[in-house]
């Protein structure tokens, strides 16, 4: 077993993505509370990145299944067991607000009010019930991984799954992620995709980055990544 002490910084799967999803439920969940229902093109959107928001949180179930969930029952037969069986919570979770949405949007318009507030309150509490699963990922999860496998090895892993994810689905994940980092941990995290993507591959992603970061944000990366001075400018095109 590769055990640390309980000061050193080890490998975390987690901590990222569940930043990224974190900022994507609340930004979402407020959103969908004050859409319009009576501005088709208002509500359109609203539902649009509620949509946006389940298709990830699905896609993101099958990629802890498939890589985290198997690596820690690989070493600690059923170490995943409790956050197992709450996936396929959030999975019944997910389609029963699939079809709440859905009928909003084929309501008709005096019914649009009632239909919202209730998909919004059902959002929430998806939205609650993933803040206490994603804590014990964090804890109980992370204590399995780190105690059954090297930081090398859970690198691995992270590439592998990384790997899975098709570019158009990563693009938007980063797009939720690098703003909800540190400064440090986005610098981090780009120092080493500008290693290893091709430049006009890392520009694209500063590209979508840089509206979504503010000025003082925008700065301090510009400067860990050493970028050159005309796209050290916050709002340069």
């Amino acid at each position: 077993m590769h055990q640390a002490s309980p000061s050193a910084v080890r490998a975390d799967l987690y901590a990222p993505i569940h930043k990224a999803l974190r900022s994507q439920m609340c930004h979402t969940m407020c959103r969908v509370g004050e859409m319009d229902v009576h501005d088709a093109a208002d509500l359109q959107a609203g539902l649009a990145q509620l949509d946006e928001l389940l298709t990830a949180c699905l896609s993101h179930l099958k990629h802890e299944n498939d890589f985290v969930h198997a690596a820690i029952n690989a070493r600690q037969p059923g170490g995943a067991h409790r956050t197992a069986g709450e996936h396929l919570e959030h999975e019944q979770s997910i389609a029963a607000l699939q079809a709440e949405t859905q009928a909003l949007r084929e309501a008709a318009p005096e019914r649009r009010g009632a239909l919202a507030l209730r998909l919004y309150r059902h959002l929430a509490l998806f939205v609650a019930e993933n803040f206490q699963h994603m804590h014990i990922e964090e804890t109980a999860n992370n204590t399995a991984l780190w105690q059954h496998y090297s930081d090398a090895e859970l690198m691995q892993i992270h590439h592998a799954l990384v790997s899975s994810i098709p570019p158009t689905e990563m693009m938007q994940t980063l797009r939720w992620m690098l703003p909800a980092l540190s400064p440090q941990e986005r610098a981090g995290m780009l120092g080493d995709m500008q290693q290893g993507m091709p430049p006009e591959a890392f520009r694209a992603v500063l590209d979508m980055l840089r509206p979504r970061l503010n000025d003082g944000a925008w700065r301090k990366l510009a400067g860990a990544l050493g970028l050159p001075a005309q796209q050290r400018a916050a709002h340069c095109v």
